[in-house]
C-alpha cells in the first residue's frame, strides 16, 4: 500500500518560488502562539479548525515547517505545546490495532486496488482515526494539533470526514490541517482537482 503522492514532490529547492507561499509559511509559527488562537478567540462559538493549504509541490517546505515546530515545542521553546498526527502512520495504527497490517499486500496483490480500498475504509473509519489520534487531556489555552499525511492517504481516508468526526473530540483545543490543494472558506480541493473536492463550512483559513 504505497502513498498516492506526496513521496515524489520536488524538493524544496527545486521549487517555484512563491513568495505569498513563503510569508504564509513564515507566519505559521507567530499565529500558533498567539494567546486568541490558543484560547478559540474571536471564531464566533465555533469550533477551531484551521486549513493551512499549500501548493502540493511544496510538500517538503510544509513538512520542514512543521518538524522544526514540533521540535521547538518539544524543546519548551514555543507558547504552545504542538502534537502532530500524520495521517498515515495513523491509518498504520488502526490498522495494527485491527490485526491487517501485515494482510494489507497481499489483498491488494489478490484482489485489487478497489477491493484493498473498500476494506480499509470499513475498519480505518474516520471514528477510528479521530479516536487513535487523541491523547487525554487536552490543555486548553496550550494543546495545539497538528494534522498532516492528507495526500497519503487518500483515497482511504478523505480529510474532511476527520475534520467532521473531530470537531467534537478537540472542541477545546485549536486545530490546523495541512492541506495539499486548495480551501476557499467552503470547499477542499485536494490537489487542484475538482473531482476530489468537498464542501466543509466549518474550518477557517489558517493564514
Amino acid at each position: 500500500m504505497s502513498p498516492r503522492m506526496q513521496t515524489n514532490a520536488p524538493a524544496a529547492s527545486h521549487a517555484e518560488h512563491d513568495p505569498s507561499f513563503e510569508e504564509r509559511l513564515a507566519a505559521i509559527r507567530s499565529r500558533v502562539t498567539a494567546h486568541d488562537f490558543l484560547e478559540n478567540k474571536g471564531l464566533g462559538n465555533e469550533v477551531g479548525i484551521h486549513v493551512f493549504a499549500y501548493p502540493p509541490e511544496r510538500v517538503w517546505d510544509v513538512r520542514a515547517q512543521v518538524a522544526e515546530l514540533e521540535e521547538l515545542s518539544r524543546a519548551g521553546k514555543l507558547a504552545c505545546r504542538i502534537h502532530v498526527r500524520d495521517l498515515w502512520g495513523v491509518l498504520l495504527q488502526v490498522c495494527e490495532q485491527k490485526h491487517i497490517a501485515d494482510k494489507i499486500d497481499a489483498l491488494e496483490l489478490k484482489r485489487g486496488s478497489d477491493a484493498l480500498r473498500t476494506r480499509l475504509q470499513k475498519i480505518a473509519t474516520p471514528e477510528a482515526m479521530v479516536a487513535a489520534m487523541d491523547w487525554q487531556p487536552h490543555e486548553r489555552g496550550r494543546d495545539v494539533l497538528f494534522i498532516t499525511g492528507v495526500g497519503r492517504v487518500y483515497p482511504f481516508v478523505r480529510a474532511h470526514q476527520i475534520l467532521e468526526n473531530g470537531q467534537h473530540v478537540f472542541d477545546d483545543i485549536p486545530v490546523v490541517l495541512f492541506y495539499p490543494g486548495t480551501y476557499n472558506g467552503r470547499e477542499l480541493t485536494l490537489f487542484g482537482d475538482r473531482t476530489e473536492s468537498a464542501n466543509y463550512y466549518r474550518a477557517f483559513n489558517l493564514i
